[in-house]
Parts: C-alpha cells; sequence; structure tokens
C-alpha cells in the first residue's frame, strides 16, 4: 500500500492543461494526483460499477457499495465503500500505468468484475457487521485474526477455500475468504453447487447463499465513512507517487546472488558463448511474463529481479555455459523460487488482489 502521499505539495494549486492527456510521459508524471480531471461517470468504470448494482438487485439485495477513484483497489476496514484505482478511470493513465509498472490491474472488464465482486464482499460485510454473527465466526474465523501469508501460501490445493483470485486469497485471512465465498457466489452464470460439491468450501458458499436470502431488501446497518486513500485527497504527483510504488518492489531483493549466477552461468568463454547479462535482457519479456503468471506475482516485481541479476552478471564477467541444453528453463526454474522466496519473506510488499 503507497501511505503517506497526501501531505505532497500541501496547499500549492496547480492548475492542470486542458490537453493533460495529449502530452508525454514526463509531462504527465508532473501532476498532481489530485489535480487530475478524471471521474467515474464517463468512463468504462460507470458501466462496470452499473453491471455490479444488476447482479446485486439480482440477488435480491438492496446494498449498493458507493465507488470512488482510490491509489489502489480496496475496501478501507469497516467501511462499506469501494476503492478502485485511478488509472482505470482514463486511457491516458492507463498507458502510463503500463509504462511504470509494466501491467494495469483491473484494466479488462472480466479481471475488473471480479476484483469489484470481491472488494463488494468486504463492504457487504462491513455493512451489515456480519462478521460478528456467530455462525460466521465458524465457518471463517474471527476478524480479530492475524494476516498469515506465510500459511496460505504453502496451500495452493486446499479445498476449504474457494478460488476467486489468482493469489488463493481466500486462505489469507476470514474477511478476505468471506470477500473471495461472496464473489464466487455472486458470479453470472457460475454453478457454484456443482463447480464445489466436493469441497470443503460448500457449506461456506451454502452459508452465504443462506445469508444473503435472509439480507434481501434489508438496508445496510452501516453506511457511509471516509474515503482513504481518495484519488482527490491525494497531493503527490505521479512521478512521486510510481516512485514510491517501484521503490517497495525493490524493498523484497535484499539477498546476496552471486553464489546463484555463479551456479547457473561460467565464469569462463571457451568461445563463442554468449554473455549471461545480455541473455538475461534479450530473454526479458518472456521470463517477466510467464515467471509473473505462474508465480502469481506482479510483473513489476520479476523485472527489479531480472535487472539486478543482469546488471551483477555483467559486473562478475559471466557465460552462458557451453554444455546448458536449455538455460532458458533453468533460469524460469531459478528465478521462480527467487520470486517466492522473496514474498513468503516480504508478502505485504506483494500482496494484491489478482483474478484468476
Amino acid at each position: 500500500m503507497i501511505n503517506d502521499l497526501s501531505d505532497n505539495t500541501a496547499g500549492i494549486t496547480v492548475p492542470t492543461p486542458p490537453s493533460w492527456d495529449q502530452g508525454d510521459d514526463a509531462a504527465l508524471l508532473a501532476l498532481r494526483i489530485c489535480d487530475l480531471p478524471v471521474r467515474i461517470e464517463g468512463s468504462v468504470l460507470e458501466a462496470r460499477i452499473a453491471r455490479l448494482y444488476e447482479e446485486l438487485s439480482a440477488r435480491g439485495l438492496r446494498f449498493r457499495p458507493p465507488c470512488y477513484l482510490a491509489t489502489e483497489w480496496l475496501c478501507p476496514d469497516g467501511i462499506p465503500a469501494i476503492g478502485i484505482p485511478f488509472c482505470l478511470a482514463h486511457p491516458r493513465l492507463q498507458r502510463l500505468e503500463r509504462a511504470m509498472m509494466l501491467e494495469v490491474e483491473g484494466e479488462h472488464e472480466a479481471e475488473c468484475m471480479q476484483l469489484l465482486r470481491h472488494e463488494a464482499g468486504h463492504a457487504l460485510n462491513y455493512a451489515y457487521r456480519l462478521s460478528q454473527r456467530t455462525r460466521w465466526r465458524e465457518l471463517f474465523g474471527r476478524m480479530t485474526a492475524p494476516y498469515s501469508p506465510h500459511e496460505y501460501l504453502t496451500r495452493p490445493y486446499s479445498r476449504q477455500y474457494v478460488v476467486h483470485l489468482r493469489d488463493y486469497y481466500a486462505q489469507a485471512h476470514p474477511d478476505e475468504d468471506f470477500a473471495e465465498t461472496f464473489a464466487v457466489w455472486l458470479t453470472p452464470g457460475l454453478d457454484w453447487r456443482t463447480r464445489y460439491k466436493e469441497w470443503g468450501a460448500f457449506r461456506k458458499l451454502e452459508y452465504v447463499d443462506h445469508l444473503m436470502r435472509g439480507l434481501a431488501n434489508r438496508p445496510p446497518v452501516v453506511a457511509g465513512g471516509p474515503r482513504h486513500f481518495a484519488a482527490l485527497r491525494t497531493r503527490a504527483t505521479l512521478q512521486t507517487y510510481y516512485e514510491r510504488k517501484r521503490r517497495e518492489f525493490a524493498k523484497a531483493y535484499t539477498g546476496f546472488y552471486d553464489p546463484v549466477l555463479r551456479d547457473l552461468f561460467a565464469a569462463e568463454n571457451p568461445g563463442g558463448l554468449e554473455r549471461a547479462d545480455r541473455f538475461l535482457t534479450r530473454h526479458r519479456r518472456h521470463l517477466v511474463n510467464n515467471i509473473a503468471y505462474w508465480g502469481r506475482v506482479p510483473k513489476f516485481a520479476v523485472d527489479q529481479l531480472l535487472r539486478r541479476l543482469s546488471r551483477r552478471a555483467g559486473e562478475l564477467g559471466l557465460f552462458l555455459r557451453p554444455h546448458d541444453r536449455d538455460p532458458l528453463f533453468t533460469l524460469g526454474i531459478c528465478m521462480t523460487a527467487l520470486v517466492l522466496e522473496a514474498r513468503a519473506r516480504s508478502p505485504e510488499i506483494f500482496r494484491r488482489e489478482r483474478p484468476a
């Protein structure tokens, strides 16, 4: 989470040029987030939020979680509202996000709807104080339980939890477990009774189904609340925002990788062998895309490790090994292990909500 951005250039009013979205990245990065003339209304988000509300209505639910532009995907703790990344409100900001972070979370409609359903699960939990119910706690656990990323990372095949977001996010915390279960239940066209019939998570889905029937047409108990991390109150420039966002991933790689590099590559070149750093650079896109996908981590996190390994391999003067038939395969396995090790060591950095 990118914290403490609201105090940057406090008290300064900077008019946004009418053609703010026509300039280059450098000009755009100089703008403050709160000065960006973007809104949910009139953007692709408006139709997607309307679709979420239609899905809730089709299930007989009266609750409509208010949505606002924020610095990331979130539902503030205890507050029945959904924060949506401001970059999704304009194509130019999406292009900048992709340039800075290599991907845009929630860019495509299917992915965006999965994230909205997940956050709606949180919001509904808070709106009706569902976690205070005895049966809720029996099935999902207590909200006071600490997040346990080390445990849930090691149970990818557990059938006690639904699979909605790619990170097996339901296993992280009771609040996430409920949000994921609700999202699966809400998804149109998903026959959860058949899909999860043999799973331990089936009883959670049945409970959610029973619970939602009881909430049909009932107004929420909790309404309103502060809009944490709201874009309109974030005075930091886009430059500062992305510097901090990218710096977070760099913190994950504090290891000494020389032994790994010396195992992967050769210190001497008998002739005709490619330099290790050039090999890493040449296959950068392939490695980033595949390791991010299979490792279920952000692309930028993989890119940061790859750049560090490439730079150090060049400093050590390493080359491909002469008899390694598939160095790319070997490197991919090794890098995946390093990324997962970093994620286990620093889960708060890698935490994100990615659809399956």
